[in-house]
């Protein structure tokens, strides 16, 4: 069985440290050799948290070094450190254990020209320019409320999170992905293959055509946001139908793609901020705009409340209005019982002035004249039918003989419609056939009613009735004085006439005495 030597390995003369010890060793070696520097660099990312300090890189073609600028410092420097400017920043070295890394705390910072990738962005921003691309009238309005919002970026990073959080919070909308590198080299290629790609889409298809659209990044410094500034990218914003709104980095990180689109956002929270307005301020506002209206029609009704009794005071009163009407009313009313009379004798008499001119003769003379109109009606409506059915033939003809390919069709169609209308002129000849008719059965028993109103008011059925008429030399007595003066006597009852001889000479008072009248 093996045996296994637990006691240590014997160590060389070299001293140990501890983590923390070697870090300070580094600290105050770096201190002390450089404690007061002059460095010059351009200036990379910038970042500035809310505690108020500045961080940023110094850089040249080679190296970068992190510097940092504390609150109290920061509020000294009559010139802040800028991305893409060269500057001297004036400091002492040091460094972060935390980290494993040196830094340059800076005290001052003074510029020292622009940098180079500065330069070729003002040259490129002139160049582009110049060629209009930035005119703000080519810049298209926002749509008030997108139904379809489409978004460039990268699918995987905090911006899309922070644009559909901030878009669910304000007014869902829906959302279409392009998912595009936003640093690196493929960056600028994909990011204008996406703006191009959108606006590729055809309305009304499959797939929804954004009605704006967002290209958005997170922070970073020049280099990171450089994609942006290529020229593929702000030809494609500039081209672009579909609005476009660039959130490019945070607020003070400027890309030639801001220029380019039509509208800059300074973070891509606030590109979702400003592509959609507040649901619940648009409720808000609704229903502030519901109450001014109600109390608007309230305030409204009230005016012309008050408005109507300031009117009313300057009105008369009401039995002043109503007086002389009244009276008018009355003297009407007096006048109304001898208008009524004078009214109803008027209409007797115009009753029997149409009474003595109803004769059978007219009514015959009517019906013929009536009966004539018809038959001369009904002879012009067969032959407007007639012409109308030859016109529609000619016509019909005419088509067919024009459109040779659809002759089956359209006889087919003028043989159903030819047949209509022998239908509809069978049923119209019926119905003025029957007009006639119906017409006379109607007017002949107007007429028959007539007669027998005749016969009824006539002195034959009062006859019937018991009553007699008497004559005397020929005439109708209505009196006895008439009847005592006529020679000759007759009367005439129901069922014929008695005629009397003549009477006898009268004799004076004898028969008189008698009390006994006498018709000899």
């Amino acid at each position: 069985m093996d045996l296994i030597d637990d006691s240590p390995t014997p160590q060389g003369n070299q001293p140990e440290y501890t983590v923390s010890e070697l870090s300070g060793a580094v600290k105050r070696v770096i201190e002390g050799e450089f404690g007061l520097v002059r460095v010059r660099g351009e200036v990379g990312r910038v970042s500035r948290p809310a505690s108020g300090h500045l961080y940023f890189d110094l850089k040249d073609d080679r190296s970068v070094i992190a510097a940092i600028s504390w609150k109290g410092q920061v509020a000294k420097m009559q010139v802040r450190p800028e991305e893409g400017v060269e500057v001297v920043a004036t400091g002492r070295m040091t460094t972060f254990p935390g980290q494993s890394k040196y830094q340059l705390i800076v005290d001052d910072v003074a510029p020292a020209g622009a940098g180079a990738l500065m330069a070729m962005l003002e040259k490129r921003k002139a160049a582009l320019g110049a060629e209009g691309l930035f005119d703000p009238a080519r810049k298209k309005p926002i749509p008030y409320l997108p139904r379809v919002i489409g978004v460039v970026t990268s699918p995987s990073g905090a911006v899309i999170r922070d644009i559909l959080h901030r878009l669910r919070d304000r007014f869902p909308r829906h959302v279409l992905i392009w998912p595009v590198a936003v640093q690196g080299q493929d960056c600028a290629a994909q990011v204008a293959a996406a703006i191009r790609g959108f606006n590729a889409i055809a309305p009304g298809g499959a797939i929804p055509r954004p009605d704006v659209l967002i290209v958005a990044r997170g922070g970073g410094s020049l280099e990171d946001l450089w994609g942006f500034n290529e020229e593929i990218v702000v030809r494609a914003a500039a081209g672009s139908d579909i609005p476009l709104i660039s959130a490019v980095g945070h607020e003070t990180d400027t890309t030639l793609i801001d220029y380019a689109s039509d509208l800059r956002a300074p973070t891509p929270t606030a590109a979702a901020e400003l592509a959609v307005p507040v649901r619940l301020e648009l409720l808000a506002t609704l229903e502030a705009l519901g109450a001014r209206l109600v109390r608007g029609i309230g305030q409204g009704v009230v005016l012309r409340q008050q408005r109507l009794r300031d009117l009313s005071r300057a009105l008369p009163r009401v039995e002043t209005l109503v007086a002389t009407p009244r009276q008018r009313l009355d003297a009407a009313g007096l006048r109304l019982g001898s208008g009524l009379g004078l009214a109803v004798a008027r209409k007797h008499r115009d009753f029997d002035r149409l009474a003595g001119r109803l004769q059978p003769q007219a009514l015959r003379a009517g019906l013929l004249r009536q009966r004539d109109l018809l038959t001369a009606r009904e002879d012009r409506l067969i032959r407007a039918v007639r012409q109308r059915i030859e016109r529609r033939t000619e016509r019909l003809a005419d088509l067919a003989a024009r459109l040779s390919p659809a002759l089956a069709r359209l006889l087919g169609d003028a043989g159903r419609k030819v047949s209509d209308g022998r239908r509809d002129l069978a049923r119209l000849a019926d119905r003025l056939e029957a007009a006639p008719r119906q017409r006379l059965a109607r007017l002949a028993d107007r007429l028959e009613a007539l007669d027998r109103t005749r016969i009824t008011m006539g002195y034959a059925e009062t006859l019937k009735r018991g009553f007699a008429v008497v004559r005397g030399d020929g005439a109708v007595m209505t009196t006895k004085a008439g009847a005592e003066k006529a020679t000759a006597l007759e009367i005439e009852f129901s069922d014929g006439r008695l005629a009397l001889g003549p009477r006898p000479a009268r004799k004076g008072k004898s028969d008189g005495e008698s009390g006994q009248g006498s018709l000899f």
